[in-house]
């Protein structure tokens, strides 16, 4: 990890833990690092899902055109529209940080939307915990929120494994984790 440094001043992920408060929607304009293009056959109750359920905001739309869905900053989703969808969720996924409150509320509302749209929550052996939502255009959103770190569990020694060390050894490199 000699490489690495702790830049979380770039993040609007928030540092784990109980008093954890996530980012109000960012809406402000900025030349996009990376996003998502979303092809679906609804704009209306695709957007209808992605802010009910999920917790995006419009930002802006171009009717019939697109429609510019975004949560936190760098957190940006394009819905486009298409002829049709894929009958089956692709295998790959799309991540998206949340804090650990917004797990059930999101799981919850998800569900209410669309029956049978929600896998989860599962803990990961990194330190997180995930839901997998299919959305109605077929996408596998995941929801990722990071766990407070506790330096004596299975997931701090998995970490560790990789060189990833609890904050506070005095490693400068990592003092925050996911």
């Amino acid at each position: 990890m000699s490489d690495h440094y702790d830049a979380f001043e770039m993040s609007p992920v928030p540092t784990p833990g109980p008093e954890a408060v996530p980012p109000e929607p960012f809406r402000g304009i900025y030349g996009m690092p990376a996003f998502a293009t979303i092809p679906t056959d609804d704009l209306a109750a695709s957007t209808d899902f992605w802010t009910r359920g999920l917790g995006f905001v419009d930002l802006f739309s171009i009717p019939g055109e697109v429609v510019h869905l975004r949560r936190w900053a760098f957190q940006d989703v394009l819905l486009v529209p298409a002829t049709g969808v894929p009958e089956q969720p692709a295998g790959l996924s799309l991540s998206f940080a949340c804090v650990l409150d917004q797990v059930d509320s999101v799981v919850e509302a998800c569900r209410a939307l669309r029956q049978g749209s929600v896998e989860g929550p599962r803990d990961t052996p990194w330190n997180t915990r995930d839901i997998v939502v299919t959305t109605p255009e077929n996408a596998r959103i995941v929801f990722t929120a990071a766990k407070p770190f506790d330096p004596s569990s299975q997931e701090a020694r998995n970490l560790a494994t990789v060189g990833i060390k609890p904050p506070g050894t005095g490693r400068g490199d990592n003092d925050r984790h996911a």
